[in-house]
């Protein structure tokens, strides 16, 4: 079987929000559905009735996120009926998963055309709603109690590697706020938000434009004095980690071969993914083996990557990855504009954000021929996507 080449042909957002605060009045279907339009919007060349499937992840999927959420939003968003869809949770990977599991349709030539996405509305379903944890997990001691509890396996990390310091973290929380910062005011992340209608009790209805969480004042001294929730004179504070969110995600995803003859836009090329497990209570180390695997089956080496998008569920976590692999806290390829501790994780969807700034950086540096986007996962688990640069023009230095 000869496989097909598959690229990201485009991807957008919601404007994230603080959990039940932007979007309080606002169903996570909604969300999803006015994020997958404002998509489809934008690429009017993409025939709604050539989509071959559409996947919509998250992780808690109850009430406006249950029922099929794949299924459903493909109605709500006006995809025909005759385009199937199906639901996805792999935690915090569930976007960047059903991007995976739709290219490997498009790599077998099943599928030409799809859509994947994920939402997450921590507002309306805050971490660990209505799950029940076998009792076989602590009593068997397969995990540790801190394995369910993700601020706690992020003081664990911080344990495993002490010379990760809170001071290191601190440093690299602000810079993502900074990056940010400045990331907004050349307008390079406004670009790929949907805006969404939003209604509060208080206010009434609004439009989202620009994401909630971000603190462009933030300091070190700020950093330094906040709380440490998760162990009496730990090292991971609210300031250092992403917090609670909300928001949606979609991407467009196609064989290159369909792209070009359809015209539609190529942002990304895919060139492997892999997943791996570690230990639930070192779950922010993930990214490691998972991008070890990677690329192994890409035949790339670490230096061969030029652009990095690494969650930034927490700062320990990103640093641990970066201290692996030798690179440096503040790398410039690390994160161009920001992450998740400032414009935040709404869990499920936050695999293709990552892949949105990946994109853009592509755009920007030519002379980059592959990026990674990585994430840790809930329960020890790590996921990467090595991405080709179309843009490339064969001067990588």
């Amino acid at each position: 079987m000869n496989l097909k080449n598959v690229v990201l042909v485009d991807a957008a957002r919601s404007p994230f929000g603080k959990a039940g605060s932007l979007y309080q009045g606002t169903r996570a279907d909604d969300i999803m559905v006015r994020t997958l339009r404002g998509l489809l919007e934008r690429n009017p060349k993409v025939d709604l009735t050539a989509i071959d499937d559409v996947a919509i992840a998250a992780a808690t999927q109850v009430g406006d996120q249950g029922m099929n959420i794949g299924r459903s939003v493909s109605l709500l968003a006006g995809i025909p009926n005759t385009v199937p869809g199906y639901s996805i949770d792999r935690w915090c990977a569930g976007a960047l998963t059903a991007v995976t599991t739709i290219s490997g349709a498009i790599a077998m030539g099943q599928y030409e055309l799809a859509i994947a996405g994920g939402v997450e509305h921590m507002g309306n379903h805050p971490m660990g709603d209505l799950m029940d944890p076998n009792p076989r997990y602590l009593a068997e001691k397969l995990v540790d109690q801190d394995a369910l509890a993700m601020g706690a396996t992020a003081e664990r990390l911080h344990d495993k590697f002490p010379h990760l310091t809170k001071e290191r973290a601190d440093k690299y929380a602000l810079a993502s706020q900074q990056k940010t910062a400045a990331a907004y005011e050349a307008g390079k992340i406004q670009r790929d938000l949907i805006p969404v209608a939003v209604r509060s009790t208080e206010l009434g209805y609004g439009i989202a434009t620009v994401d909630e969480p971000p603190r462009p004042g933030t300091t070190l001294e700020a950093l330094a004095a906040l709380k440490t929730p998760f162990r009496a004179a730990g090292r991971v504070t609210a300031g250092n980690a992403a917090g609670l969110n909300d928001g949606a995600t979609a991407a467009i995803l196609a064989s290159e071969d369909y792209a070009k003859e359809n015209g539609l836009g190529i942002k990304a090329r895919l060139v492997s993914f892999a997943f791996a497990g570690v230990e639930p209570e070192i779950m922010g180390y993930g990214p490691v083996p998972s991008t070890i695997k990677a690329l192994a089956k890409a035949g790339l080496k670490i230096e061969d990557i030029g652009l990095f998008e690494v969650n930034e569920a927490f700062a320990i976590q990103v640093l641990s990855f970066l201290d692996h692999f030798g690179i440096a806290d503040d790398d410039s390829r690390v994160n161009k504009y920001g992450g998740a501790i400032a414009v935040g994780h709404p869990l499920a969807s936050s695999g293709v954000r990552l892949m949105i700034n990946l994109a853009r950086g592509f755009e920007e540096h030519p002379e980059v021929r592959y990026g990674l986007t990585t994430m840790c996962i809930g329960l020890g688990m790590g996921g990467s996507v090595i991405w080709e640069n179309p843009h490339f023009n064969g001067k990588q230095a």
